[in-house]
């Protein structure tokens, strides 16, 4: 069997058919009813931060990272993650948030939130919210909302209600 190699590189707007249908297999139809997904769709994910991973030809990753409004700091929101069922275990995930953080850095944004396992996300920076510090418009379990701070302080300047900007 030939290996392939692994190249990540930035969405490009051909992406949206093949990162959907990517959705609907990882995720299933209950990804329209999460808080966070409910956020992302009332603004566009920015393509310069997202990017797909890719196995020859074959898509099998991405990741997407979506301006939000935290209190009154600018933040990012990322998500989905999402690999290919298939290709799960084998370092996809990991390199495209590494890749989509060192994006985010070098464009100048501050602060990175989520929901997601601390577990998982801890080894990226990412660490809990203290409740009541960022409200999201919906229901999330406290313990999965987290914040990776690009800029030391942009978290404590963070207060309040989490929001998509608009179109």
């Amino acid at each position: 069997m030939t290996e392939l190699s692994l190249s990540i590189r930035s969405e490009q707007q051909g992406d949206s058919d093949a990162i959907d249908r990517l959705h609907e297999r990882a995720f299933g139809p209950g990804r329209f009813a999460r808080t966070a997904s409910r956020l992302r769709e009332g603004a566009p994910h920015l393509y310069e931060l997202s990017f797909t991973a890719l196995v020859g030809t074959l898509l099998v990753g991405s990741v997407r990272l979506t301006p939000v409004q935290a209190g009154d700091e600018p933040a990012l929101m990322l998500g989905p993650l999402t690999v290919e069922p298939a290709f799960e275990g084998r370092g996809i995930g990991a390199a495209l948030i590494r890749r989509s953080l060192q994006a985010a850095t070098q464009n100048g944004h501050g602060l990175v939130l989520l929901v997601g396992d601390e577990p998982y996300y801890s080894r990226f920076g990412f660490v809990h919210i203290p409740p009541g510090h960022l409200v999201l418009p919906g229901p999330v379990n406290p313990m999965r909302f987290l914040a990776h701070e690009l800029v030391e302080g942009a978290l404590a300047r963070a207060h309040g209600l989490v929001s998509a900007l608009p179109r």
